[in-house]
């Protein structure tokens, strides 16, 4: 399964912070999963440390680091990519959950995320 994680659930599973699911733990760290972590995510990241809306046990140099550190793989932002956000109706307003919503309908992945507003969007997502 092509599983691409939502920005909390980057930060959750790389930090092994309780508030990521058990039974989402393991999927993502089942190997024949593959997981996909968004472009946007670390930019969303990286904005919120430098503006001081998140703390992270781990500077950005080394969260990026975790994406391979993970054998988990960056999805760059393509043309198809904002072709299909340029379509989505405006139910989430967050540039980043938007951008990832995009990814996952455009490239087939399953979203793993708490956001129940991805389901507006017809996104197959994966939580508790």
């Amino acid at each position: 399964m092509n599983l691409l994680l939502d920005t909390h659930s980057f930060i959750w599973f790389v930090e092994n912070d309780s508030r990521l699911p058990e039974n989402i733990k393991k999927e993502i760290e089942k190997p024949n999963n593959n997981i996909f972590v968004s472009i946007a995510s670390l930019w969303e990241i990286t904005i919120k440390i430098s503006i001081g809306k998140l703390t992270t046990k781990a500077v950005i140099d080394k969260i990026i680091e975790q994406v391979a550190d993970n054998g988990f793989e960056i999805v760059p932002i393509l043309p198809e990519h904002l072709l299909t956000l340029s379509k989505l109706d405006f139910f989430h307003r967050d540039p980043f959950d938007r951008l990832i919503i995009a990814q996952a309908l455009c490239d087939g992945y399953r979203v793993v995320g708490k956001d129940d507003m991805f389901d507006s969007y017809k996104v197959k997502r994966l939580w508790g």
